[in-house]
């Protein structure tokens, strides 16, 4: 019987209620790689916590109008069990989830592995663009739990996979699918991407860059010429441009009448989905005289499961698990 290999997806994490949204804020807010609140880091968890306590009203009330939490664990699990379905016939597969700013973490990914004797691990990220913000943070975390837990594990890191064939195809099939539904009208195709503060690519944070690829890619399949901005920007420092609101304007402006918008960095629906493009940016295209619809986020597609499937095969193909 082979050995088994555990599979981690990487992800942000929600709130599962309201009375969750202040704690989450304050997760968020504690991560220095995102934002450095102060110079000094003992004072990060203070400010954070300050923040956290004005931001939560505002947030509560997003996630009371999607439900009255995050979908993204929910999705994140249904996704795991695909994957694992998926890949049942090659081998022993576990797939667990880690969220980085709420619950389940990666040391109770870890603990459960070791429960279970699984000693090799494949942490898949699930932002198709790398971000030392985002899949850099989560894999920081999942380093520190690794050497705080007993035992070892051997790890394979997929880090990042902008341009992987199935993640386009199941994001050209929804573009496709978001045209036909203006019934021959044009339409301008926008790519809303979530925003990073200019400083970090500055530095060299590859982000911009593997959006570009993507949104080349799929601009080479479709045939499609689309338009790339920027959503969920908070905070006084310059953030990529232009912002998802900007652009509606400039559309409107240029006598555009229907838009599609594609979400191309996030692949399942949350807050940024399910509030800002669907209630926001919607009410906002409809009082500029506009018409905007969104394609469906990749979630459990099967084309969106056969590539992560293909992911893990090929980190442990390299690894020589397989």
């Amino acid at each position: 019987m082979s050995e088994p290999i555990g599979v981690i997806l990487l992800n942000l994490g929600g709130p599962d209620g309201l009375d969750d949204v202040e704690p989450f804020l304050f997760n968020l807010f504690s991560d220095r790689r995102i934002i450095r609140l102060s110079p000094f880091p003992f004072l990060q968890s203070f400010i954070a916590r300050r923040i956290a306590g004005k931001r939560a009203p505002k947030s509560r009330e997003a996630y009371r109008l999607i439900g009255g939490g995050s979908p993204l664990k929910r999705i994140t699990a249904a996704q795991g069990e695909a994957l694992a379905a998926a890949l049942a016939g090659e081998g022993d597969f576990r797939v667990v989830m880690a969220m980085r700013y709420w619950r389940p973490g990666a040391d109770e990914a870890l603990a459960r592995f070791a429960a279970a004797g699984v000693g090799r691990i494949v942490a898949l990220t699930l932002y198709p663009h790398y971000s030392k913000a985002t899949t850099g943070s989560s894999l920081d975390d999942l380093h520190r739990a690794l050497a705080a837990a007993p035992g070892a594990f051997a790890l394979a890191e997929i880090r990042e996979w902008p341009e992987q064939p199935d993640y386009l195809s199941c994001l050209a099939e929804s573009i496709r699918e978001g045209m036909a539904g203006f019934a021959g009208e044009p339409a301008q195709l926008i790519y809303s991407a979530h925003s990073l503060p200019v400083k970090f690519i500055e530095d060299g944070d590859p982000y911009l860059v593997q959006i570009e690829r993507t949104v080349a890619a799929l601009e080479k399949i479709t045939g499609i010429g689309g338009r790339l901005c920027f959503q969920s920007r908070s905070g006084p420092v310059q953030w990529l441009s232009p912002s998802t609101p900007e652009m509606l304007m400039t559309l409107a402006a240029e006598g555009v009448k229907n838009v599609l918008a594609v979400p191309v960095s996030f692949v399942s629906d949350h807050v940024e989905t399910l509030y800002e493009i669907d209630l926001l940016f919607k009410e906002q295209a409809a009082a500029l005289g506009m018409r905007l619809e969104r394609t469906a986020s990749p979630n459990t597609a099967p084309a969106f499961i056969a590539g992560l499937a293909a992911l893990v095969r090929e980190a442990c193909r390299e690894k020589g698990w397989s």
